[in-house]
């Protein structure tokens, strides 16, 4: 009971639970260590493109996941401190747009929303690599707003070190009545929240193939999310290893491990290890958390030696701060700056 008054409290009030400064450990295959923005709406786009149209792209996808590259830098990188000004916008710099989609689910029966981020420049004539990034337990899909994923894609972008991509945030709740409830905690809600990869799969995933120049490939295609998301995108991870090359999970939330909870959306030893071994050799998982976080408390860390244990390379680091932002701001900036990887790159921030 301690525990859910708790994760209510934070879930509710993400600001002002931890330290601005980074200073964490990194673990990557091993057991680790524990210690907004305006939405502007874009030109409709909700006609599917003509026939053909995607032949002629020009295409930003890698061919491959370089894998071992990316652990190597995680295994090098020992300060995670993002460059200074990374969530803040820059009179030298680009920005792109974050506006509000709808799209009819089959999976509900309704029409539902989601906010979608295009980069500077933004050309219909070109492929982009697709991230989906998903909210918390008490948010909606305008949650990452203050997160500020624009600016935190587009100066990754304008330095260098990430590839121009798309990043849609849906609404996570998927339920024919998506409001937030008064009961967060009831199973009702949690359901909807396991009913949202019937959702992804079947109605937002082809919507947004349909009607936006997206790769459909799998090394162009990832998935992150904060706390309930971040549960989420582990567990979709888990049950779709064919349709994501890259996961992320900013200090997820409990409720997969069979052995410690019991719920619909349990995410079992046995499921991990049913992952082929083609997916497992070749997916990116990234999950962070803060020293001070009391809400999921050691949850991250158990998700990562889950994966570790099952023979899926997994980055597990910390850095102070509590449950908010400033932690799973930090997650999504090294999780960009890492998937979808430009051939040449320094080793370097």
């Amino acid at each position: 009971m301690k525990r859910l008054i708790m994760m209510a409290i934070c879930f509710l009030f993400v600001a002002g639970c931890g330290g601005e400064t980074p200073n964490g450990s990194a673990a990557i295959g091993d057991e680790g260590t524990v210690a907004s923005a305006e939405t502007t709406k874009l030109p409709d786009v909700s006609e599917a493109p003509e026939e053909g149209k995607q032949e002629g792209k020009e295409s930003m996808h890698m061919s491959s996941i370089p894998l071992q590259d990316i652990l190597d830098y995680f295994a090098a990188e020992n300060d995670f401190t993002p460059a200074e000004g990374f969530d803040r916008k820059h009179d030298n710099a680009e920005y792109g747009e974050v506006f509000e989609i709808e799209y009819y689910s089959e999976t509900t029966g309704t029409m539902r929303k989601a906010n979608i981020y295009t980069p500077p420049d933004f050309d219909t004539e070109t492929t982009y690599p697709v991230l989906y990034l998903l909210h918390g337990i008490g948010g909606t899909h305008t949650e990452w707003n203050g997160g500020r994923p624009n600016e935190i894609l587009s100066n990754l972008l304008a330095t260098g070190e990430a590839p121009p991509m798309i990043a849609v945030m849906p609404n996570v709740r998927a339920t024919a009545d998506d409001g937030i409830p008064s009961d967060m905690f009831s199973p009702e809600h949690i359901a909807a929240f396991g009913n949202f990869i019937h959702d992804l799969r079947a109605d937002l995933m082809p919507f947004i193939r349909e009607n936006y120049p997206v790769s459909e490939k799998r090394e162009d295609t990832a998935l992150a999310g904060l706390s309930m998301g971040g549960r989420e995108a582990l567990n979709i991870a888990a049950r779709m290893p064919e349709a994501f090359g890259y996961i992320g999970a900013f200090a997820p939330a409990p409720g997969l491990m069979s052995a410690l909870h019991d719920t619909d959306a349990q995410l079992t030893d046995a499921e991990i290890t049913a992952i082929p071994d083609e997916y497992k050799r070749n997916i990116f998982v990234l999950i962070n958390t803060g020293n001070q976080d009391g809400v999921v408390g050691g949850n991250p860390l158990m998700y990562h030696n889950a994966f570790v244990n099952n023979g899926i390379e997994s980055v597990f680091y910390t850095i102070d701060g509590g449950h908010d932002f400033n932690v799973w701001k930090n997650g999504l900036y090294y999780f960009a700056k890492n998937i979808f990887r430009i051939d040449e790159r320094e080793d370097d921030q």
